[in-house]
């Protein structure tokens, strides 16, 4: 059986995608592209309207140029909006994030004509298949945070972490399939372990050693492990909600060169009044603290956010506010998104709605911020020696801190090098 895979949205659909095209391999299947394929996956983001939009466009246009393929759609939209996708031609199956790690098994169960074969389940793709170099393990899924303007809690469900010793076995699997490089992921990665904690405290668990010392799973705690990992691997944390990123986590990607100097803190605004409208449990002055304390310690850090402009009754000075904090500091990625109702979370219901040509004009304006100090970034960079794991077809490369550069020579793909930018 032939197949295809399609990812919308972050990186825990894309763990979760690598993980579906793991258990087809096993089974038989082969990849291939979405027009020539028996079945095709498609893993939905939810996180905004043109999310949900471009799901279903896609969806109807591969299905035009591929009438046989049989459509298997998962992900946030469709568990917050299954009957919407079961309007859609061709879809035969609607899986929900709850279910989505028995996809294929269930999938078997219920049709043979999906996959060949009984392969074990779980395998770990090799670097290069499915055009992915670095390995993303999701560690975490769900989020009890409640942000008033995010609808994933409803699509994900409450925090749930995989116990320490089972992403330990994720990561010595990835390393024996050939990873130089492991992306740690989750919804609100941050809270990694607090629902082990729980159970832990409820069936008076053995607490885990770690360094030395005895300590109950945490985010810390999983840094820390990852920090002292004896293989030459390189792990890049995913994105970290600001109050997560503790002084034990900086000081321990500072101290290891297991762990990349790159962070992605979302600040979200600039204005504490909006902040806690968002209901986002820090202040402007804390973020400013936290990155500062980073470029201090790593000056060669790179250090990416995400903004929400035009957010139910945001003034022109609110707006300011953000535009201003996010001018005066070194960071080297801003992603902006220009806010949308999403039915269902307590911010669709404020009335203080900004205006569209405003929200465009704010978010055109962040945007030349953020391009602004992408260049001063990288011209930060500009003379200084960095290891890098080459890329596509071996003449690109992308360094510990996250700066992707193109070689003078072709190596081949996966291979750590040494680069001058």
């Amino acid at each position: 059986m032939k197949y295809s895979v399609i990812t919308f949205g972050c990186r825990v659909n894309q763990a979760d995608s690598l993980a579906i095209e793991g258990e087809l391999m096993a089974r038989g299947a082969t990849s291939t592209d979405p027009e020539t394929a028996d079945l095709l996956v498609v893993n939905t983001c939810s996180v905004t309207s043109t999310a949900d939009q471009g799901a279903r466009q896609t969806i109807r246009r591969i299905v035009r140029a591929n009438p046989d393929v049989q459509v298997v759609v998962t992900g946030c939209y469709a568990t917050r909006r299954p009957d919407e996708i079961r309007e859609l031609p061709n879809v035969t199956h609607v899986v929900r994030n709850q279910d989505k790690d028995t996809l294929v098994a269930d999938l078997l169960a219920r049709d043979g004509r999906f996959v060949d074969g009984d392969g074990p389940c779980g395998a770990t793709l090799a670097p290069g298949i499915a055009g992915r170099t670095a390995f993303t393990l999701r560690v975490q899924t769900g989020c009890d945070e409640h942000c008033s303007y995010c609808i994933i809690p409803k699509t994900r469900g409450s925090g749930r972490s995989r116990p320490l010793d089972d992403v330990v076995r994720h990561i010595e699997r990835a390393v024996a399939a050939g990873y130089k490089e492991i992306a740690i992921t989750g919804v609100h990665l941050g809270s990694y372990g607090r629902d082990l904690e729980h159970a832990d405290r409820t069936t008076s668990a053995p607490r885990i050693s770690v360094g030395g010392h005895s300590a109950r799973t945490s985010l810390d705690v999983l840094v820390r492990v990852l920090a002292e990992w004896p293989d030459d691997v390189l792990f890049r944390i995913s994105s970290l909600e600001p109050m997560d990123c503790t002084p034990a986590i900086v000081d321990l990607v500072a101290g290891s060169p297991r762990l990349a100097p790159h962070f992605h803190l979302p600040l979200q605004h600039g204005s504490n009044d909006v902040l806690r409208t968002m209901r986002r449990p820090y202040s402007a002055s804390s973020y400013r603290q936290l990155i500062e304390r980073i470029a201090r310690l790593m000056p060669h850090a790179s250090i990416g956010t995400d903004l929400i402009v035009g957010f139910p009754g945001e003034s022109d000075a609110q707006f300011e506010m953000t535009r201003s904090l996010v001018s005066d500091l070194p960071l080297s990625h801003v992603h902006v998104f220009p806010y949308s109702d999403r039915p269902g979370t307590e911010a669709s219901k404020l009335r203080e709605k900004v205006d569209g040509v405003a929200i465009r004009k704010r978010g055109t304006t962040l945007r030349e911020v953020g391009a602004r100090l992408a260049r001063d970034f990288r011209a930060r960079q500009a003379g200084t020696v960095r290891r890098a794991l080459t890329v596509d077809d071996g003449r690109s490369a992308v360094t510990d801190n996250y700066v992707k550069v193109t070689l003078p020579d072709q190596h081949a793909r996966n291979e750590w090098t040494v680069v001058r930018l």
